[in-house]
């Protein structure tokens, strides 16, 4: 706690943490070491004190709520923060682009004095996470991704009557790739499935504040879709994941871990249920609807004209 509590905001895994007990406190560590039978040498004791951070969170976690630590990501992250959860997710959903403070600062409308309060504040927006997604997915699969704005919507419904309907991004799979040619023909003519469909609702920050909430968006707008996914950058709070498995098995929808440093390092957490009809009457709402999807729409149909997923 008085590491974490005097870097707030900063994120340490358990071995991080072992070893800054180790600098700061080695005359304990080093009775530690004497004290006890099973182990025999300060790397032991290291990994013995790593283990009981680890055993010790849940303690900790119901004992100071200014600690949390990180799902999904391993090893897990322990950090301190004054914000409640709500907030977190609050300030994560209002982070301008890293692109947005450049150009702030540039101009001098930034509100901090020097380039270093600029980097401190550098941030990933909800925005940036599209295309991190969509090269996670086009290398782990033969698919291709497209983002879907909502800002193109007509609105033909009045007033929050597009609210959950469109995901951020969706996705088709090409089910024939690396097939023979004359094999890609037969599955042609023989009507069997091609194709695949995605849906994507992506959020910078997954907490238990949230959870439910962001889950269920993403049942309401993928609902047409063959796999469903709730996606995010950062996933936190030591119930979080656990709340979603439980949804899962109610639902099906899937949960994806973004690395944005590395998308080919993103996980998928839960893999999404397959839903083995696609929903098209649902399909024909939302391309009434939203421009975007209208061209998906028309990408989905050349595919099944030319078996080529590009646009033409």
């Amino acid at each position: 706690m008085e590491l974490l509590k005097s870097q707030p905001g900063s994120r340490f895994t358990a071995r991080q943490i072992a070893e800054w007990i180790a600098a700061r406190y080695p005359a304990a560590v080093q009775a530690k070491l004497e004290k006890s039978s099973a182990v025999n040498s300060h790397a032991e004791v290291m990994n013995q004190i790593v283990a009981e951070i680890g055993a010790s969170r849940p303690n900790w976690e119901r004992q100071v709520p200014q600690l949390r630590t990180t799902e999904g990501i391993r090893p897990r992250q322990f950090y301190w923060t004054e914000k409640s959860e709500e907030q977190e997710v609050h300030d994560a959903e209002r982070t301008p682009s890293r692109k947005e403070l450049s150009t702030q600062f540039e101009s001098g409308d930034g509100t901090g004095g020097s380039e270093v309060d600029v980097d401190v504040q550098l941030e990933v927006s909800e925005a940036e996470l599209y295309p991190i997604l969509i090269e996670f997915m086009e290398g782990e699969y033969p698919f291709k991704g497209v983002r879907i704005d909502e800002r193109r919507s007509s609105n033909a419904y009045g007033r929050g009557g597009n609210r959950w309907l469109f995901p951020d991004v969706v996705g088709m799979e090409d089910l024939t790739r690396g097939l023979d040619s004359e094999v890609k023909l037969a599955v042609r003519e023989s009507r069997d499935r091609r194709i695949r469909l995605w849906s994507f609702e992506v959020k910078l920050l997954v907490n238990r504040s949230n959870a439910r909430e962001t889950y269920f968006q993403a049942v309401s707008n993928s609902s047409w879709a063959n796999f469903g996914y709730l996606v995010a950058s950062r996933i936190e709070g030591s119930d979080t994941i656990k709340e979603l498995r439980i949804l899962y098995a109610m639902h099906g929808i899937g949960l994806i871990l973004l690395n944005v440093e590395d998308p080919a390092e993103s996980q998928i957490l839960i893999p999404s249920r397959e839903r083995l009809d696609i929903e098209w009457s649902m399909c024909s709402r939302l391309a009434a609807e939203n421009r975007d999807f209208k061209s998906f729409m028309r990408r989905v149909r050349q595919f099944f004209q030319t078996g080529d997923m590009q646009e033409s």
